[in-house]
């Protein structure tokens, strides 16, 4: 999915929970007045201003005293809200019943609104006249996701999402075509060790470790177009978090160390049959993934670590 996921959200809202909920109030306090309730087209008016400047406002509507929506609900040009509201009864909505109790303005938890389908916040605050009497509510719904976004100043960036998935699809089909390639000359060479005819040759005892080299490399690089395809297409990450970059790190360097283990073992096997010309390298070889190795578990350690202290900093 494009958007973040909803544990995401639901995290990022805890997080910005204050600025949130500020934000809010202040632009649901700059339009609330008596002529929104008298006057339709003030009402379009304000939403459609609203949606130029705030690109996460979803809905706006009014409600009487006893919690009646007075207005449908306005949504900004180009979002696709089939969702009637007007004489619809909101009296026994927790939103309203927190409203009506303090008549201060009021935020709601995060919840799966039923006119977008999407996690959204309400705000709500009451409107007096000029006699101080109540005359009704106005409440505003935005969408949870691209709030957060919006104060992150992730905005941007997630307009060219689709393209940076386009082009990570691409290298991984490349991976794949180049695995292909690999299993055709693995076959190859199987095909020719079993036709050969000289079964004295040294070369025939050295083949297999060619058709083992194809098919562990084809492995490697079918893990790393795997990993590619999952962690920038297919799954969801967050770039904010900082476990979702260490598991694509791990993932990754995970798969470059099996393909130097494997490499250096059959490396060893090789030179122990063709006289150990090549056993230093292939002894420092598997020192080099015995060090990956270490490095890796030092790094998930220690980013495991400073993630757990971030958390408790945010509690």
């Amino acid at each position: 999915m494009s958007e973040m996921s909803y544990i995401g959200v639901i995290e990022r809202y805890r997080q910005y929970r204050e600025d949130i909920q500020g934000l809010m109030g202040s632009i649901l306090s700059g339009i609330a007045e008596q002529r929104l309730f008298d006057d339709n087209s003030l009402q379009i008016d304000t939403i459609h201003s609203l949606g130029e400047r705030y690109p996460f406002v979803e809905l706006l509507y009014t409600l009487d005293i006893e919690g009646e929506q007075l207005s449908d609900n306005l949504s900004p040009p180009g979002q696709k809200i089939d969702y009637p509201g007007e004489g619809r009864d909101r009296s026994q909505r927790p939103y309203f019943k927190l409203a009506q109790e303090k008549d201060v303005l009021v935020v709601t938890e995060p919840y799966l609104s039923n006119a977008s389908h999407r996690l959204c916040i309400s705000a709500v605050v009451p409107v007096k006249n000029h006699d101080s009497e109540s005359i009704g509510y106005v409440a505003l719904d935005i969408n949870l996701t691209k709030i957060i976004e919006f104060l992150m100043g992730d905005t941007a960036r997630r307009r060219f999402s689709p393209f940076f998935k386009a082009i990570y699809t691409l290298i991984a089909t490349g991976l794949f075509f180049v695995v292909g390639l690999l299993l055709y000359a693995s076959f190859n060479e199987l095909v020719s060790f079993i036709q050969h005819t000289d079964k004295r040759s040294d070369k025939l005892y050295l083949q297999p470790f060619s058709i083992i080299i194809y098919l562990t490399l084809g492995l490697a690089i079918f893990d790393l177009a795997k990993t590619t395809l999952e962690e920038e297409v297919l799954m969801h990450k967050d770039i904010f978090r900082h476990s979702s970059t260490r598991r694509t790190i791990t993932r990754f360097v995970a798969a470059i160390l099996i393909a130097v283990s494997i490499e250096a073992l059959l490396l060893m096997f090789k030179s122990a049959l063709s006289g150990g010309e090549e056993l230093a390298h292939a002894v420092w070889m598997m020192f080099s993934a015995v060090g990956l190795l270490i490095a890796l578990g030092i790094y998930v350690y220690l980013g495991a670590k400073a993630e757990a202290t971030l958390m408790e900093m945010f509690k």
